[in-house]
């Protein structure tokens, strides 16, 4: 069974006539008979009386309601996914980062409202395994995360790689590692660590940096937002390791300091060839390649990299006093 032979079933019963029913399908008369005629087999019954007007039979009569039911619910899935290639979204579903959210994707958001004002925005922020589960499951549209190459590696994922931000240390003001202007490695294990909870891929890269070090990291407590991290390394001997766009209020609050880990081997007096000196988070926009055929998530996806990345790229090049007096 064909739409097209529900539409000409359609047009006879409303008619009363074959030959008005071609006219107002746009096919031949003849075009018309063979879809009836191929309905008729496939439902192994007789749809019209064939007299000087074409009648329903008792088959006919039931199938009729149903069928314009499905014709009208094909036209309105038919209009909807016009709209959808014209750009006429209801609405646009983004996952993010709590940092991202924070600090990056406002001045995004507020620039496509006035680009898309009739587009409902909805914006989560969630771990970066989470967004990508969402994304997946089709529950949002966009995802901004630290990339995952794991649970991004399916065909139909288009990943690309915003920018690296540097992972630094959190802690009290008067804790025994605010001494230093750069904090060695091997300091960070002497310390209990507060990480974030399973699902974020911040807890996976602290643990994998740690390991690839080969020391063992002190996890002592899980959290999911900043306000708790911040809460709990001013109260003790605690530290985080967080990205530095997570770490701009904490900057601007003096019972906290924030310092870079140590970036060159020779001064933490470290030798062995595994020590990986660079430690820093991958941030990448994460979409579908059917959703950037569509006109107000490719859009979003443009902002994103137009405004996000060189953002991103002033910050980190700016000290923490200078990018605190800025955000301030």
């Amino acid at each position: 069974m064909r739409i097209e032979q529900l539409q000409a079933f359609l047009a006879i019963a409303e008619t009363g006539n074959f030959g008005q029913a071609a006219q107002k399908c746009g096919v031949t008369q003849s075009t018309i008979s063979r879809q009836i005629q191929s309905l008729e087999s496939d439902l192994g019954l007789q749809l019209f009386h064939r007299t000087s007007q074409a009648k329903l039979t008792l088959g006919g009569e039931t199938l009729f309601p149903r069928a314009r039911k499905i014709c009208l619910e094909w036209q309105n899935a038919i209009a909807e996914i016009q709209d959808l290639v014209a750009g006429k979204q209801p609405e646009l579903c983004v996952a993010a980062i709590h940092s991202v959210c924070a600090y990056y994707l406002p001045p995004v958001l507020q620039q496509f409202c006035g680009d898309y004002a009739e587009v409902q925005l909805r914006v989560t922020a969630l771990g970066s395994d989470r967004a990508l589960k969402v994304l997946r499951d089709g529950l949002v549209d966009v995802a901004i995360v630290m990339n995952n190459r794991f649970l991004t590696a399916s065909q139909e994922m288009v990943i690309e790689v915003l920018f690296n931000e540097a992972i630094e240390v959190l802690m009290s003001a008067n804790h025994p590692l605010a001494e230093y202007q750069e904090i060695p490695w091997e300091k960070l294990v002497e310390y209990p660590q507060v990480v974030f909870k399973d699902g974020y891929g911040m807890q996976r890269l602290v643990q994998e940096w740690f390991a690839r070090q080969g020391v063992t990291l002190k996890a002592v407590m899980e959290l999911n937002t900043l306000d708790a991290f911040r809460g709990v390394v001013r109260q003790g001997k605690a530290i985080a390791l967080l990205p530095q766009s997570a770490l701009i209020e904490a900057g601007q609050d003096s019972t906290l300091a924030v310092r870079p880990i140590v970036t060159n081997n020779s001064k933490s007096g470290h030798s062995s060839t595994n020590f990986e000196p660079n430690f820093s988070r991958e941030v990448a926009l994460v979409t579908t390649r059917d959703r950037l055929d569509i006109p107000p998530i490719k859009h979003f996806c443009d902002l994103v990299r137009d405004m996000m990345i060189p953002q991103a790229n002033f910050l980190s090049n700016l000290s923490l006093s200078s990018l605190t007096a800025l955000v301030g």
